[in-house]
């Protein structure tokens, strides 16, 4: 059977919501991460044979398709749109790698894009034929009582809110301190995530409370982004004389849709046990900060070595580009791996919406 390894990773800057990318939708943030990991891998766009990609916050459609069509890809790739919420990028990745060691395809884009500078206006009709109604989002379980808001989850999660500040401060912290990162493909004059700064006690203190404990400064931004990475097969990586990463174990997982934060904890745990090392046998922790409530719990519960877990800081530093979000935890893994004298085994771990988990070990062989 073939083995599934990512060969390139390349994303857009994430930009918070009305921001530098406000005027550039879904697909074409795609197309633009996509067509920078051609040009990294070397591949023309006929080597291509399917396009994965997640959006969480569209119009509907098939997103992929036009994406792999702004990317030049031949008029063949379908393009495969999912929706998994905030695990759908790394999904589209472990989606994308099942495809490889089938024998279905050879070579894969995969990964996320979400504007939410142009997400659409959401409107219910009225059976009782009044006025239709506005929503701000779906329903993700039929008992609406298991159906909280996301802060009102994060909330939920009892973290203190010095806690969580101290959290987030140093989620900036780590974005300010970190080297311009090579995953990055500038678009509209950007080439960093400019979001990070530094949060004072003060500012901390005057954030606006979204839910109890949650604000806005601890909470991660709404954001525009999109990461793409290539999957293909060993044998052809090694043939391309290319640098890859192995992919997997992994796990996507259903948990308690009352509380999603905690998601993650199940799919960590199934990684670990299939993979057969221990957290002190991993490098490198990608972890989704939605929350830095959530964040923190999911470091309580799993015990994941802080010191380790998003070196370079997270979303709450960067910005939350809904179905992108899994596929720059593992963008920004690849980077590491491939660097010299970087880390040899990395792990992601993200949670969404509806009580999804999802998480993947990579290694670098």
């Amino acid at each position: 059977m073939p083995r599934a390894v990512l060969i390139a990773a390349r994303r857009t800057p994430v930009a918070p919501r009305g921001g530098a990318l406000a005027r550039i939708d879904a697909p074409e943030l795609a197309a633009h991460a996509a067509r920078a990991c051609l040009a990294d891998a070397g591949l023309a766009p006929y080597d291509i044979d399917e396009l994965i990609l997640a959006n969480a916050l569209g119009a509907g459609g098939n997103p992929a398709r036009v994406a792999a069509l702004a990317a030049g890809l031949p008029e063949r790739v379908g393009g495969l749109t999912i929706d998994r919420q905030c695990t759908g990028g790394l999904d589209a990745i472990l989606l994308a790698a099942a495809l490889i060691e089938s024998g279905r395809a050879t070579t894969v884009l995969a990964g996320g894009a979400e504007s939410f500078s142009r997400r659409p206006l959401r409107m219910a009709t009225d059976p009782g034929g009044g006025p239709p109604q506005p929503y701000l989002r779906p329903r993700f379980s039929p008992d609406l009582a298991r159906d909280p808001d996301m802060p009102a989850a994060a909330d939920a999660l009892a973290i203190p809110r010095a806690t969580q500040d101290v959290y987030a401060a140093d989620s900036h912290r780590k974005a300010l301190a970190a080297p311009p990162l090579p995953e990055i493909a500038p678009l509209a004059g950007l080439a960093a995530d400019p979001y990070a700064r530094a949060l004072s006690p003060r500012l901390l203190a005057r954030a606006k409370p979204l839910s109890g404990n949650i604000t806005a400064a601890n909470t991660a931004p709404e954001a525009d982004a999109a990461a793409l990475l290539l999957v293909t097969t060993e044998a052809r990586a090694r043939f391309l004389g290319l640098p890859c990463v192995h992919i997997g174990p992994s796990a996507m997982l259903g948990g308690n849709p009352a509380q999603p934060g905690l998601a993650p904890v199940a799919a960590i745990q199934a990684v670990l046990t299939e993979a057969g090392v221990t957290y002190e046998q991993i490098d490198h922790f990608e972890l989704m900060e939605a929350f830095a409530a959530q964040a923190r719990a999911t470091l309580n519960a799993t015990g994941l070595p802080e010191a380790r877990t998003n070196p370079q800081g997270g979303a709450l530093a960067r910005g939350h580009p809904i179905g992108a979000s899994g596929a720059i935890l593992a963008c920004r893994l690849f980077h590491a791996l491939t660097a010299p004298g970087g880390p040899s085994v990395g792990l992601a771990a993200i949670a969404a919406a509806g009580g999804l988990g999802s998480a993947a070990l990579f290694t670098r062989p």
